[in-house]
């Protein structure tokens, strides 16, 4: 679709916006999810000498019948080749009446799960072929190989936002747990740069995933709904053969990675054209000065010419942002976001910067004024009209998108370098490790049941987090749930994080609700 939300936070559906709503801002995540969809991989491990990988499969694996996989392959077949004529069009610039088709399939597979103003919301953008949105879909058509586009499609939006979210849904409800959409996971803990304010940074060189591990995970994972996996780290990259064998495992799964770009070259560009389920982004944090204050000398000019090489090439790629108090305006001026797209870039995740770490710094977090700024630009960016030709993603602000908190599990949870499954990225607590247990197993964890059981935390979505804007609960889940640090570098308590978001949670709270307020009038 013209907005190409491959990698949102997707919504739940009770929670996709009306047209109404979405002539005021393109919310992400809000027409089409991607993350599930059932596999039947399990069968091709099945006899080996690992007994986590045959655990008690009888409880974890709903198998598919003939019939099912028989209807199954051909409502894939029938969707891949309507996607091909889509691209095929899309080569001669007479794209919009196949996308106008491309709706129709998905309003058959996901009408009784989609809201109908969301499927007249994505006939609209594809009845205009001169707007902002059907501009971008041709660029993303243009220079992008088409079997990329068609690989990762099929795999994130059919394979993963229609079929897989039924699958996770009903798995969600037989087992009394959350089922993932998303697994981010950590090859390694290794990293060649050392960035402030990044998760990672705390967590030392000295763990990594070996690659039966993590192929092991996500066996388990499809098999439960799960279909898409984000690498982080550490960079990623350090383990990019192992990352690509994964690829070639895992066919019906998408791939994504945030990387510092320093290790992409033309062998690695190759290997992505191969197996197209996979691409990247490259974080960066403003130009270069301030991106390289961050992320060392020479890295800025690096993560261009990664970005240009990438291009080159006609592979996709985001870029990934942490903005703090002292780069939020520049990472969303227009200077910054013509330079991305002019290298290349189709899309952006905002991550609001967490005092994550025991010697984490809190003048990076925003005041009031600046949040609401960051809100208000992103949606602007993103808007159906105006703003810029790039989709992005405020990892905080747009709570609301996806009903508050996503994190425990709801729709991802993290998986560290040393095995260890917590609720989030930025929340290093957890009681249960795929090392000692499977991965339905350690999504039942207590820690994430407390997850379950919380969400949302707020009826404020400006408000999500149980640690950033609700620092009062985390210490007691934690408690509670009798999880442990798994910090790699230096073990920090809850108390003792969530001390650090007390000023920032109560200077955002009136502001918050004025927001939330405003938008949300009956």
């Amino acid at each position: 679709p013209p907005h190409k939300p491959l990698l949102s936070p997707a919504p739940p559906p009770h929670k996709l916006p009306t047209s109404t709503h979405l002539s005021k801002n393109f919310p992400p995540g809000a027409l089409c999810r991607w993350d599930f969809s059932p596999s039947g991989r399990y069968n091709e491990n099945k006899g080996g000498k690992d007994p986590l990988q045959q655990y008690n499969r009888e409880r974890t694996i709903s198998t598919m019948t003939l019939i099912e996989k028989a209807a199954h392959a051909a409502e894939r077949k029938a969707f891949e080749k309507v996607l091909d004529n889509f691209i095929q069009k899309g080569r001669t610039k007479d794209a919009a009446a196949a996308a106008q088709e491309l709706v129709d399939m998905a309003e058959k597979i996901q009408g009784s799960v989609w809201k109908k103003e969301s499927f007249e919301v994505l006939h609209m953008i594809a009845g205009q072929p001169e707007g902002k949105w059907a501009h971008y879909v041709q660029r993303i058509l243009d220079e992008t190989d088409p079997y990329i586009l068609k690989t990762f499609l099929t795999n994130a939006v059919y394979e993963g936002g229609f079929r897989g979210y039924q699958q996770a849904q009903k798995n969600a409800e037989k087992y009394g747990c959350n089922i993932p959409w998303l697994i981010l996971m950590d090859p390694t803990s290794a990293c060649n740069m050392h960035c402030t304010g990044c998760w990672a940074a705390e967590y030392g060189h000295r763990q990594s995933l070996t690659y039966e591990e993590m192929d092991r995970v996500l066996t388990e994972a499809e098999e439960l709904g799960t279909h898409a996996c984000l690498f982080t780290g550490g960079e990623p990259l350090i383990r990019k053969k192992d990352i690509i064998r994964l690829c070639e495992n895992h066919r019906n799964m998408a791939f994504h990675a945030f990387t510092n770009g320093t290790l992409i070259d033309d062998d690695f560009c190759k290997e992505l054209l191969r197996v197209g389920n996979f691409f990247v982004s490259v974080s960066i944090e403003g130009f270069e000065e301030a991106n390289d204050g961050r992320r060392g000398e020479g890295h800025f000019q690096k993560a261009l010419a990664a970005m240009e090489l990438m291009h080159r090439y006609k592979i996709p790629f985001g870029v990934s942002i942490c903005y703090t108090s002292k780069n939020y305006k520049t990472v969303t001026s227009d200077e910054f976001l013509d330079l991305l797209i002019s290298k290349g870039c189709v899309f952006a995740w905002y991550f609001h910067y967490m005092p994550v770490g025991v010697g984490a710094s809190t003048e990076l977090l925003l005041t009031p004024e600046q949040r609401t700024y960051m809100k208000n630009r992103v949606r602007e960016i993103r808007g159906v009209t105006g703003g810029k030709e790039l989709y992005c993603i405020d990892f905080q602000n747009d709570g609301e998108f996806a009903g508050g908190c996503v994190a425990g599990g709801r729709i991802y949870c993290h998986i560290n370098a040393a095995g260890d499954v917590e609720p989030c990225v930025f929340i290093h607590y957890s009681g249960a490790n795929i090392r000692e247990k499977s991965f339905l197993e350690c999504l039942q964890q207590p820690l994430f049941l407390e997850y379950r059981k919380g969400q949302p935390f707020n009826g404020n979505h400006l408000r999500p987090c149980p640690m950033l804007e609700n620092p009062e609960l985390l210490p007691e889940m934690v408690k509670r749930s009798g999880a442990h640090s798994t910090d790699l570098e230096a073990p920090e308590s809850a108390e003792h994080l969530c001390d650090k978001c007390k000023a920032y949670a109560a200077c955002w709270q009136p502001t918050a609700e004025k927001l939330w307020d405003e938008d949300h009038k009956a």
